[in-house]
């Protein structure tokens, strides 16, 4: 089997813009990945990222020999060592896609080329219910429905709201400053829901590392007595010191992760013990074997995992997964509120979003990712395709790397 083509999407739903590739093979198999820059700028570049290493690195290779094509990613794009979202949200789309490749070919899950399922099922984190609503009553009132749905676990955040831009999600904290009455506000956000939903409902809180370390801990202080699950980001996650510094300030578990890339962008976060849970993101962090490594190093400090997750369902079903083989998994987050909203379409044919029951979610146990996109919802979206009746091969490929 080899690769033959390469399609890439910039799909545009609701307020995101996934980017999707599809590998397709000599067999007739195709594999499908996603790379994690729905949200924020960059969906442009990681498509372009996908089709430069589909040019130069997969067009006539093996599909089955990842850790190889890993590798080779790697070690020959020259900006993955040291890189960011842009390179790793494409070396993650493509790795996912041949995992689905494989299971597919096999005539299994992913999750059991990885050493087999740990759980049928995960607990959810309702995220996004918070946005929309500045207000302390409609937020409570929104926080109540999300319960009344079946979740036992809600995040917000406490200092973002809603842009009014169409393509953005939320507006967070600029020059690490907010009034007073903003920092007021967002306590009584978290007192209010806290005593809206008691003590059963795990709340759960990201910061986006929005303030200064100060302002930081002392917010942190007077939150305290409301049983925060975990702050998300409460600094830059790739400043350790302050992590670490913020962590042994307050007495609740910090989380972070979303922006680290690969085993090596986690490991002075681990070193220094310097947050609880880690977050990685199968589209941003190197893949699924990325994240299986990170999580067994995470599992050796006596961490938790929680992959995160913001994008089209494709991305979820590759969280699910990978949360399906660690055994350091904590709690999935889950995005159910993009499917009400104006825009979204549906791109593939069993969204996990679709199967949720009283906060849970099922392991899909078709082969692959367990999941279809819908050809004539992406057909619109195509933005370039690499092979084909034009493809090259593998050695030539590499020759004018």
């Amino acid at each position: 089997m080899r690769i033959t083509e390469l399609r890439i999407s910039i799909v545009q739903t609701a307020r995101l813009h996934p980017v999707v590739v599809e590998i397709r093979t000599s067999e007739g198999i195709t594999g499908i990945g996603e790379a994690g820059i729905a949200y924020g700028l960059g969906a442009t570049a990681a498509a372009g990222m996908l089709r430069d290493i589909g040019e130069r690195m997969l067009i006539g290779a093996d599909p089955f020999r990842i850790e190889a094509l890993w590798s080779e990613m790697y070690d020959h794009t020259f900006w993955a060592k040291g890189g960011g979202p842009i390179v790793f949200a494409a070396i993650s789309a493509i790795e996912q896609a041949l995992w689905d490749i494989k299971g597919r070919a096999l005539g299994v899950p992913v999750y059991e080329l990885l050493g087999g399922r740990i759980r049928d099922d995960v607990r959810l984190y309702h995220n996004g219910w918070g946005q929309p609503h500045r207000e302390v009553a409609p937020f409570v009132q929104a926080a109540e429905k999300a319960v009344a749905e079946g979740y036992d676990a809600l995040k917000f955040y406490p200092f973002a709201y809603r842009e009014a831009h169409p393509q953005a999600t939320s507006r967070h904290p600029s020059r690490r400053d907010l009034p007073r009455e903003a920092l007021t506000l967002a306590y009584e956000k978290v007192k209010a829901l806290r005593g809206a939903v008691g003590p059963d409902v795990d709340i759960l809180l990201d910061l986006s590392g929005g303030l200064t370390t100060d302002e930081t801990i002392r917010f942190c202080r007077k939150i305290e007595e409301f049983d925060i699950f975990f702050v998300e980001e409460p600094c830059d996650p790739f400043d350790t010191g302050t992590l670490k510094k913020i962590s042994d300030s307050i007495r609740m578990p910090v989380a972070a992760g979303e922006r680290l890339y690969t085993r090596y962008g986690f490991k002075p976060v681990l070193e220094a013990r310097a947050v609880d849970i880690i977050q990685p993101d199968l589209g941003l962090t190197g893949g699924i074997m990325e994240g299986k490594k990170i999580a067994a190093m995470a599992e050796a400090y006596g961490m938790r995992v929680q992959p995160h997750v913001c994008g089209s369902p494709l991305a979820t079903a590759v969280a699910l997964q990978f949360a399906a083989c660690i055994p350091n998994f904590a709690i999935q987050e889950i995005y159910p509120m993009w499917q009400e909203m104006e825009g979204y379409v549906e791109i593939t044919d069993d969204p996990p979003e679709g199967r949720i029951q009283g906060g849970r979610v099922s392991i899909p146990d078709r082969p692959g990712l367990g999941m279809e996109l819908r050809q004539e919802v992406m057909a619109p979206f195509l933005w370039a395709t690499v092979g084909g009746n034009s493809q090259v091969g593998y050695e030539k490929a590499l020759e004018g790397r």
